[in-house]
């Protein structure tokens, strides 16, 4: 199984087919994100047999320029609140300084998906895509890497995220719950929960390579290699 066989496999249900047209109707009516040709972005780059560490969040940014396909992530210079807070965490948990822009790609080349449970949205309006039915396709791919027999991270930030651990019974997966990096959250436990170093820790007791959180580390053990 791979990505493109799982969407066509999707793509022959009738929530899928009322999906496709819901998404090709909104986007040649309405200014939507992220670009249609990013909409499974989060898929394309990280392959299924290369997924290590799943980071779940709602739906994308929806202004001018923000949303990019992965969750949390963003291509303009103005970083979103709850980016700069995810920084901060990564910062303190993993004792490094550093400041970087707010695309997240390079963590999805090293395996970590970033999956939104809703995959577009009206400039605008925050979740106005949710009744779509996407959340049908993401459910099916959470269920789909749960039935995967080697070890994944499953990271949900927040009450909505958490929702979605009723699909995680494997017990060869680790899933991190905690508090939303939103500012109206982060203060209530997310900042000093250290989901970066438990991630790791996790991945190298199971022989896995860990992750390069912070981009400059990333960068400079791909020139190394």
């Amino acid at each position: 199984m791979d990505w493109k066989t799982f969407i066509e496999e999707e793509s022959k249900k009738d929530y899928y087919i009322d999906l496709k047209k819901k998404v090709i109707e909104a986007y040649n009516k309405t200014t939507c994100f992220p670009p249609y040709n990013y909409i499974y972005r989060a898929l394309s780059l990280c392959p299924l047999d290369k997924v290590k560490v799943v980071i779940l969040g709602q739906d994308p940014y929806h202004e001018l320029g923000q949303a990019n396909g992965l969750s949390f992530s963003v291509d303009c210079s103005k970083l979103p609140p709850s980016l700069i807070n995810i920084y901060k965490e990564m910062a303190s948990d993993l004792g490094k300084s550093f400041s970087q822009d707010g695309d997240l790609s390079y963590l999805a080349k090293q395996g970590v998906l970033l999956l939104n449970s809703t995959l577009t949205v009206e400039e605008g309006l925050a979740n106005s895509h949710q009744s779509f039915g996407w959340q049908i396709f993401t459910d099916n791919i959470i269920k789909l890497l749960n039935n995967i027999s080697r070890p994944l991270v499953f990271i949900l930030w927040g009450n909505f995220a958490i929702k979605k651990s009723i699909y995680l019974n494997n017990p060869n997966h680790y899933i991190i719950r905690g508090v939303h990096p939103s500012p109206l959250s982060a203060s209530r436990g997310f900042f000093g929960s250290k989901p970066f170093s438990k991630c790791n820790d996790f991945l190298i007791k199971n022989n896995e390579s860990p992750i390069y959180w912070i981009k400059k580390d990333y960068l400079e053990a791909r020139d190394e290699n």
